[in-house]
């Protein structure tokens, strides 16, 4: 008869574990070296994305903050392009001469007619364009891309292409109007044909833009909305007028703002429109913008003083802009 020889299992403890080695106690080295760990990682956390932005506020302070602050500086000073380091103290001089400046106020008149004359049909075509482009249609993309393309397009390339299109001999412009029986316009030396010959270069490059943003906000409407109004019975006009130009104010409002900055610093496009390829703006000044105005004095005339005065003026005239923007955005969100 076979024999069964069992073995008993060893004794369990309470809470079913077996029982073990107890954890050797760390070393006084390694406990020194986890704290060290553990300060290192409360060091990282604190200041780690401190260092991750560091770099946009040292290349703001190196071309944004200093340039500005000196420039404030300089328009107290007397100082000209051939001394740059001798300053003469003039206090708000510079301020009182460019004011009694004829040239100024000229370049000022000239600087807010060709940003009324750019910005509004520029919005307009703008606003009309996305509209259409919102429906489906086949090869939407590539109506998206080519909308965006003047934008990507050089400044100069755009000017020197339109300087040939508003020719007074041989444009193609003046050419077209012969056919209809209108004289050739010299569109370079006459004072409105000047202005609205720069703004249509500024209309071409910047109404893509702004459409492709009134597209994306256009995009952002909840569909119900235009569902409602269409079993009420409102046509697409309707609907345009009452369910798409309310929800775009906000959007509406940041693109007027941001075009009347762009047209307050309006340069490279009268520069290389000039005959002369000069900053005068023409012969007789009829198209000299602030920033060709700003460019004449400084680098022209080497009067840096004056030109930082100018500069500052414009960046004032910038933050009185915001400050509009911010109360009109608002009585805007207020009332909605």
């Amino acid at each position: 008869m076979a024999t069964r020889h069992d073995t008993a299992a060893p004794p369990v403890k309470e809470g079913g574990a077996a029982p073990g080695r107890p954890p050797a106690e760390p070393t006084e080295a390694e406990q020194q070296h986890r704290a060290r760990l553990s300060r290192r990682w409360q060091r990282d956390k604190r200041w780690s994305p401190y260092a991750f932005v560091s770099p946009f506020f040292l290349l703001f302070l190196a071309f944004g903050l200093f340039p500005l602050v000196y420039t404030g500086w300089a328009s107290l000073h007397q100082v000209e392009m051939t001394a740059p380091t001798d300053m003469t103290w003039v206090g708000m001089r510079n301020y009182t001469r460019i004011f009694d400046d004829d040239f100024f106020w000229n370049a000022a008149k000239n600087t807010l007619t060709i940003g009324i004359i750019s910005t509004v049909p520029q919005l307009l075509m703008a606003m009309g364009l996305a509209h259409i482009l919102n429906y489906k249609l086949r090869a939407s993309t590539f109506y998206r891309v080519a909308m965006l393309a003047p934008y990507a397009t050089s400044i100069a390339a755009a000017s020197l292409v339109f300087v040939l299109l508003f020719g007074r001999d041989y444009g193609m412009i003046n050419w077209a109007l012969h056919f209809v029986g209108i004289d050739a316009i010299d569109w370079q030396n006459d004072k409105w044909p000047s202005q609205f010959a720069v703004s249509s270069i500024v209309i071409w490059r910047w109404t893509g833009y702004n459409a492709l943003i009134y597209l994306a906000a256009m995009q952002a409407i909840p569909q119900d909305l235009y569902e409602s109004a269409a079993l009420d019975g409102a046509s697409r006009w309707k609907q345009f007028l009452h369910v798409t130009l309310p929800s775009l104010r906000p959007t509406i409002l940041f693109t007027v703002v941001v075009s009347t900055i762009g047209a307050s610093q309006v340069f490279g496009e009268p520069l290389l429109f000039d005959a002369n390829k000069g900053a005068s703006g023409g012969a007789e000044h009829q198209f000299q913008t602030l920033g060709l105005y700003l460019y004449e004095q400084g680098w022209v005339n080497q009067h840096l003083g004056r030109a930082s005065a100018i500069a500052w003026t414009m960046f004032l005239i910038l933050i009185v802009i915001g400050i509009v923007n911010y109360v009109i955005s608002r009585r805007l969100r207020a009332s909605s």
